[in-house]
Parts: C-alpha cells; structure tokens; sequence
C-alpha cells in the first residue's frame, strides 16, 4: 500500500514540495504520494488530526504552522526543542514526532552545493522568526565563530539570543542581537536573509560595507530576485537563493520518513531548468 505524506500551510498552491518528493521517491523506489493541503488558519490541528485518522505517515509544515507544529507534538528531537518550532511531522504509535530540518538544509546547501566552508566565517543572520529560530543553532554548530541577529524588532533579536548562551555548547562564540540601522561599519563573510521581506519587495536597511570581500549573500526566498539579493549583488557579494535549502531539508524529512537519503543534486538541478 502506498504511504501518505503531504505538506501543510496557508497559503501553499505555489509549494515544490509535491515535486521533489515525488522526485525523490522515484529515484529511490520509495512508493509514496506527496500532496500539498492549505488549512485553515484557525485549522491547522484539525487537519493534522485528519491526516492522521486517515492513515497518513506524516506530513511537511511551512509557513504560518511551524511554531503550532512544534506543540502540538508529543515527542520532539533536539533540533525542535533548539528552534522552538517544527517543519516536519512523523505519525506512528499513536503519537506524533517533529523534528526541523530547516537549519540541516540551509547549511547543507551552503557547503555541500555552493562549496562554501562555514567553519571560522562570521555570519550575519537577518530576522528572528521561525526561519531564523530552524536555522540559528545548526549554522553557529558550523561556523563555531561570531554570529550577529539583525532585526526590526531588538526584543526578538534578543530573545533569540537568549536561546543560544543558555546551551554550554555555544558559549565560546560570540552571538549579538541588533536592531535595524544598527550594524555601523561591520563587515560579515555570509549575510542571510530569513525575512520574507522578499514578498512584498521590501528593501532591508543594511549598510553598503556589510559585506567582506567574497561575501556569500543568501535569501531564504526563492524563485524570484529580492530586493536583498540586488542589493548583495551591486555591492560585490556571492549571490544565492534558498530553492537549495528547500531540496535540502526536503532530502533530510525524506530520510526521517523512509531511511533512505536521496540525491539533491538531479533533482535541484532539474527544478532550477
């Protein structure tokens, strides 16, 4: 019998997810069907609850459900409980898994396809939402160096914040927290971009000498030039979008589901064509 996964969110008709799992399942002989379900705003537990009476294995969370994600489950795996916010759910013993795959993806993506080592770089990360709670902890794991929260709000950057120099593992780095207008004349190795700023065209406030010479500039966003990555672009930076983070933490929930990890590389490299 075929296993069931789908991918939740509102809104969710533009969403590749559908097509990279099915992508994946046919290079693995994995036999699954993948769909995308828009719930309602104030329906995202009902709809999990669905899926699961009608016998799904588990499903993808996007945006605006990763933080209800994250509660509503029972067992939660320490990429979760880091970023206080889930991306992929797993049905089984009646009860139900999260874990985040965000963060995985995006430095995946960064190393692994763009041949970028983290390791020593100094990191700008733009944001303090959900994107940015999946993606904190993995990237410092990387980089094990100085980190910089950029955001509109200085409560959430600094909140933010507080999750990381509460763990001992990352108390040797350097993690600050400033608001918008904020960076003076600092320089970063890889500026990210986890806004959805990108959405309504928004400029970003960033001054022209943030990035160091060989800059990796990176928006989460993908599909379609933002405002961020022209910015980037006039001002000498490496420029990259997030459809690689998106194949990437895709490949990361198909492993938690299937045992099996597919190749990236055919199936970004078909999507992007």
């Amino acid at each position: 019998m075929t296993d069931r996964y789908a991918v939740i969110g509102n809104p969710i008709s533009h969403s590749k997810s559908p097509l990279i799992h099915r992508m994946f399942a046919e290079q693995t002989g994995q036999d699954i069907s993948y769909e995308a379900i828009e719930a309602p705003l104030d329906g995202f537990a009902a709809t999990v609850e669905r899926l699961r009476k009608e016998g799904y294995k588990g499903c993808n969370v996007t945006v605006p459900f990763k933080l209800e994600a994250w509660k509503l489950a029972s067992n939660h795996t320490s990429r979760t409980i880091d970023a206080e916010a889930a991306n992929t759910l797993s049905f089984k013993d009646g009860a139900i898994y999260a874990d985040n795959t965000d963060g995985a993806g995006l430095v995946r993506d960064i190393e692994s396809n763009l041949g970028i080592d983290l390791k020593g770089k100094s990191i700008l990360l733009i944001g303090a939402g959900g994107a940015a709670q999946g993606a904190l902890h993995p990237l410092l794991e990387a980089a094990q160096a100085s980190l910089v929260i950029y955001n509109r709000s200085p409560e959430k950057a600094l909140r933010l914040q507080r999750t990381v120099v509460e763990h001992d593992r990352f108390r040797s780095f350097s993690v600050k927290a400033a608001e918008f207008g904020a960076l003076g004349d600092e320089r970063f190795d890889v500026v990210i971009n986890a806004t959805a700023a990108g959405l309504s065209d928004s400029e970003i406030p960033l001054p022209a000498t943030v990035f160091a010479p060989g800059a990796l500039a990176y928006d989460m966003m993908y599909g379609r030039e933002t405002p961020f990555m022209k910015f980037a672009r006039d001002h000498g930076a490496q420029v990259a979008d997030g459809l690689g983070m998106l194949v990437e933490q895709a490949a990361e929930a198909f492993f938690i589901w299937r045992g099996v990890r597919p190749d990236t590389s055919p199936v970004l490299e078909a999507i992007r064509k």
